[in-house]
């Protein structure tokens, strides 16, 4: 019988709480699951790619299962295909959340019909985070401890702080 192999991808601009709930689910779902660290040319990074990959090992070690973090700059398919899988595991927030990954799912199936897209709904608590807003509350300078790990939080203060004296 072949592995099991699921691609979770993202940014991970800054991994969050919501992105552990998905990541120690999906790695229950998959053999190997394989989290694919990626930059979007629509989004600009707080971390760079080498830091975002860093921070998301950091974050996974210790976890259950067996978990590869990889960086990507292809197309999702061709990645998924690259590794081996058979499996893209995307996480739902809410229904706009489900619009976008049903229209980007049914993409990747004329694309690639081999690899299935799963979706999980986010843990009910963690519903609201999403990486985008973390980086905004933080750089008004609110509290983003709720949704990120005390390391993680750390790290984007420590950011955001660089950032306001570059742009004095």
């Amino acid at each position: 019988m072949s592995e099991r192999i699921g691609v979770y991808p993202g940014t991970f601009d800054p991994i969050t709480l919501g992105h552990m709930d998905i990541i120690r689910r999906g790695a229950k779902l998959v053999d190997r699951l394989v989290i694919g660290v990626t930059t979007n040319p629509s989004k600009s990074p707080m971390f760079t790619l080498d830091e975002r990959m860093a921070i998301v090992r950091r974050e996974v070690e210790g976890l259950a299962g067996a978990i590869d973090v990889v960086d990507f700059d292809s197309l999702l398919m061709d990645f998924a295909e690259r590794e081996g899988a058979r499996v893209i595991i995307r996480g739902l927030r809410a229904v706009a959340d489900f619009e976008y990954e049903y229209q980007m799912a049914g993409m990747n199936q004329q694309i690639n019909p081999r690899v299935e897209t799963v979706f999980l709904m986010a843990d009910v608590a963690l519903q609201p985070i999403a990486s985008r807003l973390v980086k905004e509350i933080a750089l008004f300078g609110g509290p983003i401890g709720k949704f990120v790990t005390p390391a993680v939080c750390t790290e984007v203060v420590a950011r955001v702080e660089v950032m306001g004296r570059k742009g004095s």
